[in-house]
């Protein structure tokens, strides 16, 4: 039986008084069943954000398939002359949206908002039934066709109802505020652009527009009030703020721009905020905001949790800024696609600078195809691309948008996609600049405006030493690119090994390897004025259910967040300078086989001292914050301790007597393969 719901908040007392909009959380009152129950009579009720894959671990259980949700709304009389429209601001992947059984659209992609209007299919005065069919099923024609990071699926983020009068600033605009901001010039003397506003109207060809930019002190600065007419293309009205307070890392000062419709009376507002600053990247100075090289810092984060799975929260967001902030990093990488506005709203805030990825993209599967060149696959990347920039264009924080990742140069040529992708970004955001990612060689490389080079040699070929042969390459040969440089690979806290271990093992990644790995990267890389920004891939191992382990293990934390590996207290002594850093590196290694050892330390605060029981270690520096003991001859149980100032670490270890697993040899080939039946 249908069961529908009166939203509490349609007072009709203050609605009907209201002739601004209204808008209207619709994220109670759901109920979900999947498609193959054939019967919604057994349908949850659920509270959005919603998904039903809720386990980022669970392997070989996890549901790519077709949910609905169901849900119910008053919709009073009163509003028969007024225009409705529903927004789902993340539904992974594919939405067909249903109001009264009639079909309203169909959005298709799972990291951007989207929006549709209602008011043709509604009944004012009674209940109206409003359906949701949900599908997280891998499909050619959406992207991203790769990727390593789990689809959960479901209405996953917030939903809400919009109320508007006839005339009003269009929501319709890929799924944007309808107020798109551009700066054109910027300078501590004066900060110059237009508005776009994108108007709709059901009974008018024209209506008074009023424009007003305040202060981060709230002082109006600018005012505009003009007749404004109604057609296909947005109003461009120019602007200009005398004196600007300029947004940055250190000062993220931020204006309100507010549109409004109306002529005696306001019948439409909306407010968005944004921040005035100029952005360059050259060769020779790097990463410059307001004239400021800027040196990025940066760390990749996925879109999911252990607790919440992908139903990420503002909750869930603060607490992995914390981490953010703890590390010192100055700079994010949405991977994939776009996480939730709340982020980058605390981004323009605290001045955490932000990389927003297109899903376009390649994963390390061999049997995976990136890119398929059919007209459907090539129109959803640009859809989804003009939906990203639309909707996270007046963000200060962010400051580059992705065009692709890690694409192989392989089968069909993505090329003339790849400059298609990278037109529309620059005709939508001339202020910005655009950027790949890429571990391939060729004229993949000369399309955006920035390169990030994916480095892994020394992990699975050669040593990590020879990251510094790469690097001179690169100066010697490529240094007119404007590169920026990402890497890091699997460790996992688990994976522990007391002994030397002359065999490989199948899925077998330490953190120990991932910590070494890291350190040469770190020794060979940072602070080179040859990269405008290091990445490191990943800030928090993500759910992925194609892995062996149903994560990815790059992360310097936990899927959890409830454990910092070693790689993340190198890069915490490297780049957070009001927190000083003292780490003893392995310290989860309480058991170790042999006499001889040696010790690491990650140390901000000066060269540390190090003692095993009651005697001082010989300490060199080996690289900015990394220092190393000699190797000395220890047995038993022995303390180990370090000291730098105000700071002290310690661990107690076991040397020696140490259990040896049994090693089973392989099968010894006697002959070639035989055929069988």
């Amino acid at each position: 039986m249908k069961r529908f719901i009166t939203l509490v908040l349609l007072m009709l007392g203050i609605a009907l008084s209201a002739r601004a909009r209204e808008v209207f959380p619709i994220n109670e009152g759901w109920r979900f069943y999947f498609k193959t129950e054939r019967t919604s009579d057994n349908a949850r009720h659920v509270t959005l954000p919603h998904s039903w894959n809720t386990d980022p671990l669970a392997q070989g259980y996890w549901l790519e398939t077709t949910g609905n949700y169901m849900n119910g709304m008053y919709i009073p009389k009163e509003w028969a002359s007024k225009r409705l429209f529903v927004k789902f601001y993340g539904v992974q992947s594919v939405a067909d949206v249903f109001v009264n059984g009639s079909h309203v659209g169909t959005h298709r992609g799972g990291g951007t908002a989207f929006v549709f209007e209602i008011t043709d299919k509604v009944r004012f005065g009674t209940d109206n039934a409003l359906l949701v069919m949900v599908s997280n099923s891998w499909r050619d024609d959406v992207l991203p066709t790769s990727t390593d990071m789990n689809s959960y699926g479901g209405i996953y983020r917030e939903a809400e109802l919009i109320v508007t009068e006839s005339t009003a600033v269009s929501p319709l605009y890929y799924g944007s505020d309808g107020v798109l901001i551009h700066p054109q010039s910027v300078s501590a003397e004066r900060a110059e652009g237009e508005i776009e506003v994108h108007l709709t109207s059901r009974s008018e060809n024209t209506c008074m527009l009023n424009l007003e930019i305040s202060a981060p002190d709230g002082r109006t600065l600018f005012t505009k009030r003009q007749k404004a007419k109604i057609e296909d293309k947005p109003v461009l009205i120019p602007f200009q703020v005398e004196n600007p307070e300029l947004w940055s890392p250190d000062h993220p000062a931020l204006y309100t721009v507010t549109a409004a419709i109306g002529e005696d009376s306001i019948t439409d507002r909306v407010v968005v905020r944004t921040g005035f600053r100029s952005l360059n990247v050259t060769p020779a100075d790097g990463f410059l905001i307001n004239g400021v090289r800027t040196p990025l810092h940066g760390v990749v984060l996925h879109h999911d949790n252990a607790l919440s799975g992908g139903t990420l929260v503002a909750q869930d967001y603060d607490a992995d800024l914390q981490v953010v902030r703890r590390i010192g990093a100055n700079a994010i990488r949405s991977a994939v696609m776009p996480h939730a506005q709340y982020l980058y709203n605390r981004c323009d805030e605290t001045g955490l600078m932000v990389w927003i990825d297109a899903p376009l993209q390649r994963s390390p599967f061999l049997s995976d195809m990136a890119y398929f060149a059919t007209p459907a696959f090539e129109e959803n990347g640009l859809q989804q691309l003009r939906e990203i920039i639309a909707q996270h264009i007046n963000h200060p924080s962010v400051v580059m948008w992705g065009i692709f990742s890690q694409l192989w140069m392989r089968g069909d040529d993505v090329t003339p996609y790849l400059r298609r992708l990278n037109e529309t970004a620059h005709t939508m955001d001339a202020s910005r600049p655009t950027v790949a990612c890429s571990d391939q060689d060729g004229t993949v490389n000369f399309i955006t405006d920035l390169i990030v080079w994916k480095q892994d040699v020394g992990w699975q070929r050669g040593s990590t030493d020879d990251v510094a042969v790469w690097r001179d390459l690169l100066q010697k040969n490529w240094s007119h690119l404007r590169s920026g440089v990402q890497y890091g690979e699997p460790g996992f806290l688990g994976h522990k090994s007391y002994t030397s271990q002359a065999l490989p093992r199948s899925n077998w990644l330490p953190e120990e390897r991932q910590t070494r790995f890291h350190e040469e990267y770190a020794r060979n890389l940072q602070n080179d004025s040859l990269f405008w920004g290091v990445w490191i891939e990943s800030l928090f191992d993500y759910g992925s259910s194609r892995r062996p382990y149903g994560v990815n293990g790059t992360g310097l934390l936990t899927l959890n967040r409830r454990e910092a590996k070693d790689a993340f207290y190198l890069y915490k002594a490297l780049w957070n300078t009001a927190e000083p850093t003292l780490h003893i590196v392995n310290k989860r290694l309480r058991m170790r086989d042999g006499n001889m050892q040696l010790f690491r330390v990650y140390s901000s605060a000066g060269t540390p001292l190090i003692m095993a029981g009651a005697d001082t270690l010989a300490v060199t520096e080996y690289a900015p914050c990394q220092y190393r003991t000699d190797s000395v001859s220890l047995q038993g149980v022995v303390e180990i301790k370090a000291m730098a100032g105000a700071l002290r670490d310690s661990v107690t270890i076991r040397i020696g007597n140490v259990l040896k697993p049994k090693r089973t040899p392989g099968l010894r080939r006697t002959a070639g393969p035989q055929t069988t039946n």
